[in-house]
């Protein structure tokens, strides 16, 4: 059995609930993954500093939003590890009595956007035990309700632009680089703890032994001839950062209207590029361009969380050295977005960046063997058509849950 996991035959847990309050608590909360997922292989645990950096007063979200954070302990241990982390671990080293967390959050540019009181909530990780998620869940939906929220949605860290969904389907391979992943019982305690489906959002799999079909190619062709130009991504320099900002103002304007999102600034938009920026390969990541303007691009990763595996999280000395050693293996990349403004459609740019995206994943000495297409939601009608049209088959399903909430 999952030493982190607890069967419901046991005798019930005693708990308690704690609202973050110290700094303490909060390594206490950052510790909880590696409770959850001590026995889960496919599980890649993000870097501590990241997420760490969320909760950091320089996060550009204070300044439209607030949140509070809780965690779940024993209750027999719980006057032991308030305001301390060393009960993290007994002196033997066992996992300590940490059992889940959660995030509540209220982000008035979303409920600017969407003309209504939607809370969310997010970094919700628990130990197999319904009573200490639905726990978790009753004290984030409270503090909504305190905020004068009606409606609660998640899992969303904050805003989509973050970490969000659940997994329902598709547990028997690790996430890709910048998805999502969880246990198959965080599905269930939502169904039973009356949560109910707000959208799905798929992730496609595409093998890169198999042609793309002669459309893609005469696609590429057709754009070329109306004038469109095709370049790769530049990466060093000023000549990354100018990109940077074509991308920004471009997946701005093309993803606006996206359900439960909001535009991100352009600051923000940049801090995470210039975080990517040494991890992008140029090969499958083209740009279009019209008269020196980009008008659409295909943002292609590779998939580092291959290496991000072997660190555990820390990216110390140690790490870095392992990272280094072990992003060789990658052998599969992530499509993130495929993007064209509505205008440059009927010159079949959308399918000539597919095709360059696709070509340049095989070209000689590239490791990539497939693609991962993510994530798409049920009702993109006209990104999903395109993506099966090429090859793309769905096998994975993700899911975000809304609540109301009872005055």
């Amino acid at each position: 059995m999952n030493p982190a996991t607890y069967s419901q035959t046991q005798p019930p847990l005693k708990f308690q609930i704690i609202p973050v309050t110290t700094a303490a608590e909060q390594e206490m909360f950052l510790d909880v993954p590696v409770v959850v997922y001590a026995s889960d292989p496919n599980w890649v645990a993000p870097l501590r500093s990241d997420v760490a950096k969320q909760f950091e007063p320089t996060n550009p979200f204070f300044q439209y939003g607030k949140l509070q954070s809780f965690i779940a302990v024993k209750q027999e241990e719980s006057g032991q590890q308030r305001g301390s982390t060393s009960s993290n671990r007994n002196s033997k080293g066992k996992l300590s009595p940490l059992l889940g967390r959660i995030v509540a959050a209220v982000n008035h540019r979303l409920i600017e956007k969407e003309g209504q009181k939607v809370g969310l909530f997010g970094f919700f990780e628990s130990v197999e035990d319904f009573a200490v998620a639905q726990a978790l869940f009753n004290a984030a939906c409270k503090w909504l309700r305190e905020q004068g929220m009606t409606t609660v949605r998640g899992p969303i860290d904050l805003s989509t632009h973050n970490n969000c969904l659940f997994l329902v389907d598709g547990f028997d391979l690790p996430p890709m680089v910048m998805m999502p992943y969880n246990p198959p019982y965080y599905p269930q305690f939502m169904e039973r703890d009356g949560w109910q489906k707000a959208k799905d959002a798929y992730a496609y799999d595409f093998p890169l032994d198999k042609p793309l079909p002669q459309e893609f190619e005469k696609a590429y062709r057709i754009a070329c001839k109306s004038g469109v130009t095709f370049r790769p991504i530049r990466t060093k320099g000023e000549g990354f950062e100018q990109d940077c900002i074509s991308l920004y103002h471009l997946f701005t304007m093309a993803f606006a209207n996206n359900w439960s999102s909001t535009p991100r600034t352009q600051e923000e938009f940049l801090e995470e590029a210039r975080s990517l920026q040494s991890l992008v390969d140029p090969d499958v990541f083209p740009i279009a361009e019209y008269n020196g303007e980009m008008v659409g691009f295909w943002m292609g990763l590779p998939d580092y969380n291959i290496p991000l595996k072997r660190v555990n999280g820390k990216l110390d000395l140690w790490g870095i050295l392992k990272f280094l050693w072990f992003r060789r293996q990658i052998d599969q990349g992530r499509v993130i977005a495929i993007c064209s403004l509505p205008e440059y459609r009927r010159k079949m740019v959308p399918l000539a960046l597919i095709y360059l995206g696709m070509m340049g994943g095989i070209k000689k000495g590239k490791p990539y063997k497939r693609a991962e297409l993510s994530w798409v939601y049920e009702d993109n009608f006209p990104s999903r058509k395109l993506i099966e049209a090429s090859g793309g088959k769905i096998y994975k399903t993700y899911r975000i849950y809304e609540k109301a909430l009872q005055v």
